[in-house]
């Protein structure tokens, strides 16, 4: 059977599922991965949006899951850290200015994570009009050919009607014919009754 040449194959759903994966464990979006794996397979962001969630995201739930997990683990560790770091920094008594840099330091964990959280939320936004537009093409797709269906089933109509009155004509064509030769026969047995006759009246 001879594939689409724009048919996805297995080594392209891997490709776009792994990046998808990392993506989301290092706090990124799924968009960024569907526009990086566009560019390597030269696709739109678009299809690889439409290919993840309509084909290769239930394969990987279990795995999307735990990729979300490691990122939380992963901002969670960095948090400790910034945390640990501002604690030895007060220890060893720091100046004021010090402190207002590990305050910051905090602060900018924290907006991280907003940002981390905001990020998915356009990701999500994002899906869903990556969806939509893909909802449209098909249904301008289906559209047109439901237009074609009713073209070609109005043309096996007229070729049904086309085909019905053809057999009628030659139907009365072959009947013409039948009765022409009974006609002919009749006409010729009474011509030799008559040649008959005159030789008896001879």
């Amino acid at each position: 059977m001879k594939m689409r040449q724009d048919a996805w194959s297995e080594e392209n759903d891997l490709l776009l599922a792994e990046t998808v994966l990392r993506h989301v464990r290092e706090g990124s979006t799924q968009l960024k991965a569907f526009e990086e794996v566009g560019d390597t397979l030269n696709r739109t962001a678009a299809a690889c949006g439409f290919r993840w969630n309509a084909v290769i995201r239930k394969q990987y739930e279990k795995a999307l899951g735990l990729a979300r997990k490691q990122r939380k683990q992963y901002f969670r560790s960095l948090q400790k850290k910034e945390r640990a770091s501002g604690i030895q920094v007060i220890l060893e008594g720091p100046s004021a200015g010090e402190n207002t840099n590990a305050a910051i330091g905090s602060s900018a964990l924290t907006m991280r994570e907003i940002i981390a959280f905001l990020q998915n939320i356009n990701t999500s936004e994002a899906d869903c009009e990556i969806l939509q537009r893909e909802l449209d093409m098909i249904k301008r797709e289906k559209a047109a050919i439901e237009t074609k269906y009713e073209e070609l089933e109005k043309r096996a109509l007229t070729m049904q009607q086309d085909y019905e009155e053809l057999v009628k004509i030659m139907d009365r064509a072959r009947k013409m014919v039948v009765l022409g030769d009974e006609s002919a026969q009749k006409s010729t047995l009474q011509l030799e009754n008559n040649d008959h006759l005159e030789k008896i009246a001879k």
